[in-house]
């Protein structure tokens, strides 16, 4: 890797997952760094290897030729014995066709086999190799199975997208094999999984492990034999007996090796049961083997060979329980209601021995020692699980004995303690959700089937939404609060868990989902006794102020048609009054400039409209319904032409929620604000402001997974501000992330890309600004491209190569002709660029335009800077000139600064020319006067 900067240790590390196709959200959260240290990195990285972009990046990962990520696979705690043919004939149909699935009973093999497999062929798949362990999931749908594969790839969920089409997204181009492993019991949402992920990804290959078939078109089914019984004793099934009974203390004599055989035709050349009678051989040596073998087992009759070997297993699993301590076998049994790897303070709570935590973990290691569990050790915190064979023993053994519902119970029990003593959230806290959120949904999953548990189940629903929402689970979060809303038995509960799905519908930019929540809501309401009107009125503003968000947009009537109920079932509510307010000044005078909007309504009663909204709603002593009536007022001064009022009305909405917990209601309150707040404030030209709160956006967790997103405001007001580094780093953020979201055409991603493209063009890399122009044509072109944000970017990037009448023309039309919402914050840099514009190209009306400007943009320190500007170069005045240098300079606006020094001539233009070249900029062709 030739470089001629040094490359540190950390960069190392990032550049390794870079080069692992890994996001910067899914880099930070594996290597525990903020995400926004990871784009420091990246952005050094690009410079020091002198690569255009992540992707080249990508291919300079510091690996031997040929290399390829590291399969993620568990690591065996025991060698993998044997199985040569079946190996070499799995691996080469996993090689030949895009989903193979091995079947077989319980306790043949099929999951060694599979992970042998997938080892051996990790090497072909640049992208990696993945396993799922689906034995968790206990939700069968097509969420729940996607939700495990996005776990195991190490992705978050991304707002206005559920789990599927995030895996699908992060898929789409990579060559990669996953392994899905226990597939029977969630066959129905693997299955319609499996065949969005074939149809969509179509370099990925699936190994599935199931015991039947998965029907999915194109399916190749390889039967997994038990293992080979050969005659004469030399078979895999009698070299996975000795090599077993060897690792628990008892090396076999080779003379040995016919009455293992015997064994092991017995088991049916069963793994499982091979390791179990492996395990008990130093304690009862063969003839107890044999003995306990032949007593009567419970068996079925009748059946196919496959059940025979259902049976074996059985038999294994059988005399092993019958010869363990009466204690150990209770133990068994109720440690298997845990479906994820649990400890033994957690095993002593759910058993019932709390008192008795040293003898639990003496009968659980016991139970490990016999193979009937499995034990790691990491970071000094020792686990056990049983394979799933086994757990499904233990529960059919748990029922046997009349155990099923105190054991089940119990672990509710446990597993509302664990939600509760997740609510403090700590360096450590997504690590200890993760431990035990399988459980915590696994006894959901029971409990809410059970009438006598519906009380504790609302709770754990309730208490997982909340979690899940915290590990910015979204899509399961408002799955989670409408599950507590249908077990609720107090209706106004009811009514308050679907408001709160609503406010994650809102943080996942799903606005058809708000819509229909807020209507739930409403009829849960009246079934409560209580007003239904603040969430019809509630409804009715959803779907004007967030109409880009829906697929289905609501019409103007359907939304009066909402207010007039609202208004009829108000009564004396307050909030109720002050919601009603708010939609009639969204859904009547369009404060929020709605897709569906009426396009004439006068602007002083949109202003009053508002203003009386923000009056009742600071009145019900509610500040997100305070913020929600300010970004109404926001909207309506924009619209009015109030720059500055607007801004101001911004940072109000700001300081009424920075001080809110994070609840789903305020994260998508605040998330809204920062935006709003970032775009006024550049607006009214406080830069300074404006990179302070867009930053914050770029930061703010729930966006870690939506880089496109998260940095489009912080792209602007960099591009703008000549913050030339912030936008090279914030853009490799953005590009990545929309690129794994599918590309979505959002229309409030394109100033961002306009911004990037200028930059690219003030740098002379003419190649970027193409590529990104056509980014930006694929998020559709709009009136506010080409009045608002587009005319700016495109005059500033035509006057910095001296292209002043080109500039001219892209500006033709006057300011005041165009419609409200096309300018929204670009009226005062359009005013003003505008005015320069005119002056550069020697228009006979220059002076006119620049006296008319300075009245427009009086105030604003930039566009006030700018069109002083334009009048001393109007007036030859470089004195004059010079001075807005000192005010671009201390308004942030790098860019400008440097420009005022080249349009000054002489020395000073060489000044400005250093500068520029500090940015990272061409020098340009500047027009102006010959001083």
């Amino acid at each position: 890797m030739a470089t001629g900067a040094e490359i540190s240790p950390r960069e190392t590390e990032v550049l390794e997952l870079v080069g692992a196709h890994l996001s910067n959200a899914e880099i930070a959260a594996r290597l525990c760094i903020s995400v926004r240290t990871v784009e420091s990195h990246v952005s050094s990285l690009l410079r020091k290897l002198e690569v255009p972009d992540r992707r080249a990046l990508a291919r300079r990962t510091p690996t031997p030729a040929g290399a390829v990520p590291a399969p993620f696979l568990p690591t065996p705690l025991t060698s993998f014995i044997g199985r040569a043919s079946e190996r070499a004939e799995l691996t080469e149909m996993t090689r030949a066709h895009r989903q193979v699935t091995a079947v077989g009973p319980g306790g043949v093999g099929k999951t060694r086999l599979a992970l042998a497999v997938a080892a051996e062929v990790s090497g072909e798949y640049a992208d990696g190799v993945w396993f799922v362990d689906l034995v968790p999931v206990t939700d069968p749908g097509l969420i729940a199975t996607a939700t495990a594969v996005a776990g195991a790839l190490g992705l978050g969920e991304q707002p206005g997208r559920d789990m599927t089409e995030s895996v699908l997204a992060a898929l789409a181009d990579r060559r990669a094999l996953l392994v899905l492993d226990n597939c029977e019991h969630v066959a129905d949402g693997v299955t319609l999984f499996l065949e969005r992920l074939l149809a969509t990804c179509p370099r990925v290959t699936v190994l599935a492990t199931s015991r039947a078939r998965l029907m999915v078109p194109f399916e190749r089914v390889y039967p997994v034999p038990p293992l080979s019984l050969a005659a004469d004793g030399d078979s895999d099934a009698v070299a996975l007996f000795m090599e077993r009974a060897a690792a628990v203390g008892r090396p076999l004599d080779p003379p040995l090796r016919g009455q293992v055989a015997a064994i092991c035709e017995r088991l049916d050349g069963m793994a499982l049961a091979i390791e179990l009678a492996a395990a008990r051989c130093p304690m009862l040596g063969f003839d107890g083997i044999t003995a306990a073998l032949s007593h009567p087992l419970r068996m079925l009759t009748g059946g196919s060979r496959a059940d025979d070997r259902h049976r074996s297993v059985r038999a294994a699993l059988d005399w092993s329980h019958a010869l363990l301590e009466p204690a150990d076998r209770a133990l068994l049994r109720r440690v298997s209601v845990f479906v994820a790897p649990f400890t033994a303070t957690a095993a002593a709570q759910v058993t019932g021995d709390e008192d008795e935590e040293g003898l639990v973990a003496d009968g659980l290691a016991r139970l490990a020692g016999q193979s009937l569990l499995t034990v790691t050790t990491s970071l000094g915190r020792t686990e056990y699980r049983a394979l799933e064979t086994i757990r499904q023993y233990g529960m059919e053994r748990l029922s046997e004995a009349g155990e099923l519902i105190d054991a089940r119970t119990r672990h509710l029990r446990w597993c509302l303690a664990q939600a509760a003593g997740l609510a403090v959230v700590d360096p450590d806290w997504r690590a200890r959700f993760d431990l035990v959120a399988d459980d915590l949904r696994a006894a959901l999953a029971w409990a809410a089937d059970r009438p006598e548990q519906r009380a504790d189940a609302f709770e754990l629903a309730r208490c997982l939404a909340e979690l899940t929402f915290t590990r910015h689970l979204t899509g399961e979060s408002q799955r989670r609060y409408e599950q507590a809303a249908a077990l609720a038995t107090d209706p106004a509960a009811s009514a308050s868990m679907l408001r709160q799905a609503a406010a994650v519908a809102g943080c996942r930019t799903a606005g058809d989902d708000m819509y229909r929540l807020r209507h739930a809501a409403a009829d849960a309401a009246r079934v409560s006794g209580a007003t239904a009107a603040t969430d019809l009125a509630t409804a009715a503003t959803i779907a004007f102020r967030f109409s880009t968000t829906f697929v289905r947009r609501p019409s103007q009537e359907e939304t009066l048609q909402l207010i007039t109920e609202a208004r009829e079932q108000a009564g004396d509510d307050p909030a109720a009054h002050a919601a009603v307010a708010l939609a009639e000044a969204a859904v009547l005078t369009d404060a929020f400039g709605a897709v569906q909007g009426p396009p004439g309504n006068a602007v002083p009663e949109t202003r009053e409209r508002a203003e009386h909204a923000v009056e009742l709603a600071r009145r019900t002593g509610d500040p997100l319904a305070e913020s929600a009536a300010l970004d109404a007022l926001t909207g309506a001064q924009s619209w009015a032409g109030d720059t500055f009022a607007a801004a101001a009305t911004a940072r109000r909405r700001i300081m009424l929620l920075s001080p809110l917990p994070s609840t789903p209601a305020g994260t998508h309150e605040l998330i809204d604000a920062l935006g709003i707040v970032a775009e006024a404030a550049l607006g009214a030209g406080d830069v300074q402001d404006a990179r302070r709160w867009a930053r914050q956006l770029a930061d703010h967790p729930s966006l870690a997974e939506v880089g496109h997103r998260a940095t489009c405001r912080l792209l602007m007001v960099a591009a703008l501000a000549g913050d030339v580094d912030e936008v090279l780093t914030g853009s490799v953020r953005f590009l990545d992330a929309w690129q794994r979201a599918g590309s979505p055409a959002r229309s409030i991603l394109a100033p961002a890309a306009a911004g990037v493209a200028m930059i690219h063009g003030l740098r002379g890399d003419h190649d970027a600004r193409r590529e990104w122009q056509e980014l930006l044509g694929r998020l559709g072109t709009s009136p506010e491209h080409t009045y608002g944000y587009g005319a700016v970017f495109d005059t500033m990037l035509l006057l910095h190569h001296g292209q002043a009448a080109e500039a001219l023309e892209r500006m033709a039309p006057e300011p005041r002709q165009m419609w409200k919402w096309i300018t929204w914050i670009w009226h005062h840099w359009y005013v003003a660029l505008r005015s320069e514009t005119a002056v550069l190209a020697e228009s006979h009306n220059a002076r006119a335009i620049v006296t008319e400007a300075r009245t427009v943009v009086a105030g604003n320190p930039v566009a006030a800077a700018m069109v002083e500007r334009a009048g001393a170069l109007l007036d030859g005045d470089r004195e004059a000139l010079l001075a807005t240098a000192d005010a671009f300079d201390t308004a942030g606006c790098h860019y400008q600064f440097a420009r005022t020094l080249v349009l000054a001539g002489g020395a000073h233009a060489e000044r400005g020319a250093a500068a520029l070249a500090a940015l990272g900029l061409a020098p340009g062709k500047p027009t102006g006067r010959r001083w």
